[in-house]
C-alpha cells in the first residue's frame, strides 16, 4: 500500500513553492500537484527535476485561479475581461445539470483542459499521467465529462485521477479527538461524494487503470494540522489496506506570504485560504510525519 502525503498548488509562486519543497526535504511529502497556468511554472518545475523519481507529480487542473491558458477568445464564458477565471463552483454545478448550457460550456472547458495538460506533458511521465483539480472543480460533470472525452481523443495514459470521496464514518470514530471540524466541510464532502459516485458510474473506462485512492483531506480542508491528522492516521491506513487501496492525505502547506504575490492572486477564496496561518500548521504536520 502506498501512503501519499500530498501537497496541492505547487508552482503558483516561487517562495510559496519553496515552502512546499521544504516539506519534502525535511518531512514526509511525496506527492505534489502542479499549477499549469502559473507564470512561474517553468521555473518551479526545474526545482523538482532532481526529485522526479521520488515525488508523484499531478496536474492541478485549474478553473479558479489566474489566467486561462487557452486564451480569452477561446474560453470567453469562463473568464473576465482580463482573461482571469471568473466562474465559480456553484455556477458550474448548475450548468452541469442544464443540458443546453452544459454543451456550450463543455466545449470551452475541453479547450482549456487540453491547453493545461499539454503545458505539463514535458514535465511528466507520460506513461503514468496523474490529474486532479484546484478546488476539486474537476469533479463537476461539465468538467469531468469533457476530461473523459479529451483523454480518449488524445490517448493519454492516465493512471490517477483524484476522486475526493471521503469515508465520513472514519471521522466519526475520532470526532472526540479532532477539534476543527467545520460544518461547511460536511456540505463539501456530501457534494463531492455525490459527484464522485456519478463520475465513477458514468466513466468506468477511466477507472480500469486510474483506480481511486482512499482519500482524506476535504472533511478537514484547510485544517490538516498534526493535532487533527494524528488521531485518525493509523485508522485511515488500516481502512485503506483492508479495501486494497492506496491512501492519499491532502495538505496545503504552501503559504503565500509575500505582499507582491498576494496582490497577484485573482481568487478571493485563495487569498483567504493561502494566507492563513493554517498553511504553516499543515507544513508542520508534514514535517512531523
Amino acid at each position: 500500500m502506498i501512503v501519499e502525503y500530498h501537497a496541492d498548488d505547487y508552482g503558483l509562486f516561487p517562495a510559496q513553492s519553496r515552502r512546499i519543497l521544504d516539506c519534502y526535504e525535511n518531512g514526509a511529502l511525496n506527492g505534489i500537484s502542479i499549477m499549469p497556468n502559473s507564470p512561474y511554472f517553468a521555473e518551479t518545475m526545474q526545482w523538482i527535476a532532481p526529485y522526479r523519481d521520488k515525488i508523484a507529480v499531478t496536474v492541478h487542473l485549474n478553473f479558479m485561479e489566474g489566467t486561462a491558458l487557452a486564451g480569452r477568445d477561446v474560453v470567453p464564458d469562463l473568464v473576465d475581461a482580463n482573461g482571469n477565471f471568473s466562474i465559480g463552483f456553484g455556477r458550474l454545478l448548475l450548468i452541469s445539470y442544464c443540458p443546453p448550457l452544459k454543451r456550450k460550456y463543455q466545449a470551452e472547458v475541453k479547450a482549456e483542459l487540453k491547453a493545461q495538460i499539454q503545458a505539463c506533458l514535458p514535465y511528466l511521465d507520460t506513461a503514468h499521467v496523474r490529474l486532479d483539480g484546484h478546488g476539486h472543480y474537476h469533479m463537476l460533470p461539465v468538467i469531468f465529462d469533457a476530461l473523459a472525452e479529451l483523454i480518449a481523443e488524445e490517448g493519454w495514459q492516465v493512471d490517477f485521477i483524484r476522486v475526493p470521496m471521503e469515508d465520513v464514518a472514519m471521522y466519526r470514530r475520532h470526532r472526540k479527538e479532532i477539534h476543527d471540524f467545520k460544518f461547511i466541510n460536511y456540505v463539501k464532502v456530501a457534494i463531492l461524494n455525490h459527484l464522485g459516485r456519478r463520475n465513477l458510474r458514468k466513466h468506468p473506462e477511466l477507472f480500469r487503470s486510474a483506480k481511486p485512492y482512499y482519500f482524506c483531506g476535504v472533511m478537514l480542508s484547510g485544517h490538516m494540522s498534526w493535532e487533527n491528522v494524528a488521531p485518525f492516521l493509523e485508522d485511515a491506513k488500516a481502512t485503506a489496506k483492508s479495501r486494497g487501496q492506496n491512501l492519499e492525505l491532502l495538505f496545503h502547506p504552501g503559504a503565500v506570504l509575500e505582499e507582491e504575490d498576494i496582490a497577484r492572486l485573482t481568487s478571493k477564496d485563495d487569498v483567504t485560504f493561502l494566507t492563513s496561518n493554517w498553511r504553516a500548521k499543515e507544513a508542520d504536520a508534514l514535517k512531523r510525519l
